[in-house]
């Protein structure tokens, strides 16, 4: 006879396994706790390298004038804006998040910086956008929340046009002679920051197990070429703590 409960799917919610229904929402209880201090997060936690990392996948957009980006869990709009003063007014910037809290305060900044465009909730997994229709898809430090990443980036493959690039940036593996300081850095000091300024180590430690658990730079690499991507590549940024990911649909 078999047990019920051992038929049922798991996946990773840091280091725990749990139920897949059960992780999208655990992941939004997290992102519905930081929402408010998630950008003062991000310059305490990577004392601003942030946003060099965007910077950087900005340029490697190659973006021009008049262009499309989708934006997938886009969250506090920190690239979004980037992209929209790349296309520029004639361009389209379509800003996704699959969390409200997250999405509400991204669309307050863009509309803050003078910026419209429109803001849509949804789950990566099942994009709500026509086949072939954007020139960029970018997800940045979301990926690793997402319970199926396979489908999530055959997804963003397929609202992509022929020649159009899928940017993925999120935290990689370290170069390992750091690796000691930065697991003491990332698994003790950040969920005691999260403590201090937001009043919640839980969440901050989640996101920290949740690195551990992401796919490593090659293995991210493959998963992309097996959604259809063609032409992976990576670079390592800050020694390998994050990595950017360009694959491209010919």
């Amino acid at each position: 006879m078999v047990n019920c409960l051992d038929m049922t799917k798991t996946t990773d919610f840091g280091f725990e396994k749990v139920p897949e229904d059960e992780k999208s929402r655990r992941v939004a209880g997290v992102f519905d706790s930081v929402a408010t201090r998630y950008d003062l997060m991000n310059d305490l936690m990577s004392a601003g390298l942030h946003r060099m990392w965007k910077r950087f996948t900005v340029e490697q957009s190659g973006l021009r004038p008049g262009q499309r980006v989708l934006d997938v869990a886009g969250g506090t709009a920190d690239l979004a804006i980037q992209f929209a003063r790349r296309v520029g007014p004639g361009g389209e910037v379509v800003l996704t998040d699959i969390n409200p809290a997250m999405l509400a305060r991204g669309r307050d900044r863009m509309v803050d910086q003078g910026l419209l465009a429109p803001a849509v909730q949804c789950d990566a997994e099942a994009l709500p956008f026509p086949d072939a229709h954007f020139d960029c898809v970018n997800v940045a430090f979301g990926l690793r929340n997402m319970t199926h990443k396979d489908r999530a980036l055959a997804e963003m493959r397929r609202v992509l046009k022929s020649g159009g690039r899928l940017l993925v940036l999120e935290f990689s593996r370290v170069w390992q002679p750091l690796q000691p300081l930065y697991d003491a850095y990332s698994l003790k000091v950040l969920p005691l920051i999260g403590k201090l300024v937001a009043n919640d180590s839980a969440s901050y430690r989640y996101l920290a197990e949740s690195i551990r658990v992401h796919p490593d730079q090659d293995a991210l690499k493959a998963m992309m070429e097996l959604a259809g991507l063609e032409k992976v590549e990576y670079f390592n940024l800050s020694a390998g703590v994050v990595a950017l990911h360009r694959g491209y649909r010919l």
